[in-house]
């Protein structure tokens, strides 16, 4: 049975988990979804074609995703300090959650845009639609199921990397975890973390699932 003080830790370290999860997740959609349009409009035949700025675009990308995340955290702590003052607490752990999410969620959207189906955006071009209105109201309208579901993907990644953090002074749940679940051999407070974490997923998933079909004009016509 847990103590009406760890409730109180596990609930603070709720709280800091969901901060740092909502600021990433809206600094990384932020960055990410419009890079991730610009490296689909950008390609090879593509409607804003700029092979220079995509393959650089797509190198930095493909570097920071390939990076693990816990290595992440530690190269960039004199960039984490220069932006937040700080290497450790709940302020400072948003740095490399941003830093992780901005080429996910590119990724994902320039995957999400990618499936338009061509002939949208060719009806759109001989109707005379410039580039950026074809963006606007053809390829992200129809790819918002997709991006609904690839940021609902992204959050529960942050989420796990919100706990990973815990092990490197980035407090929330993975941080009270360690100190009170591994280091002071309290496996109850350890289960306690999970069993939220669990829920927390479960939460977010099945609100993104409920997004993704309210944005989806197929089952709105249907």
């Amino acid at each position: 049975m847990l103590s009406p003080e760890i409730y109180a830790l596990l609930f603070k370290a709720l709280l800091d988990t969901l901060y740092m999860v909502a600021v990433s997740g809206l600094l990384g959609t932020a960055l990410g979804l419009p890079l991730g349009v610009l490296l689909a409009v950008t390609g090879r035949g593509e409607l804003l074609q700029n092979l220079a700025f995509n393959r650089v675009a797509g190198v930095l990308v493909n570097m920071t995703r390939s990076t693990p995340f816990i290595i992440l955290v530690v190269a960039i702590i004199p960039f984490t300090r220069l932006i937040a003052g700080t290497s450790i607490g709940t302020a400072a752990a948003i740095v490399p959650l941003t830093v992780a999410a901005v080429p996910f969620i590119a990724r994902i959207v320039e995957g999400a845009v990618r499936e338009v189906d061509r002939g949208l955006i060719e009806a759109a071009q001989s109707m005379g639609a410039t580039p950026f209105q074809i963006i606007r109201k053809v390829l992200l309208p129809e790819a918002m199921p997709a991006i609904a579901l690839g940021l609902t993907l992204s959050v529960v990644s942050l989420i796990g990397y919100s706990a990973m953090v815990g092990a490197v002074g980035g407090g929330g749940l993975g941080d009270l975890g360690i100190r009170y679940g591994y280091q002071r051999f309290l496996p109850e407070v350890m289960l306690a973390v999970v069993v939220v974490l669990i829920v927390l997923v479960q939460i977010v998933q099945s609100t993104g699932d409920w997004i993704a079909r309210r944005v989806n004009k197929r089952n709105l016509k249907s």
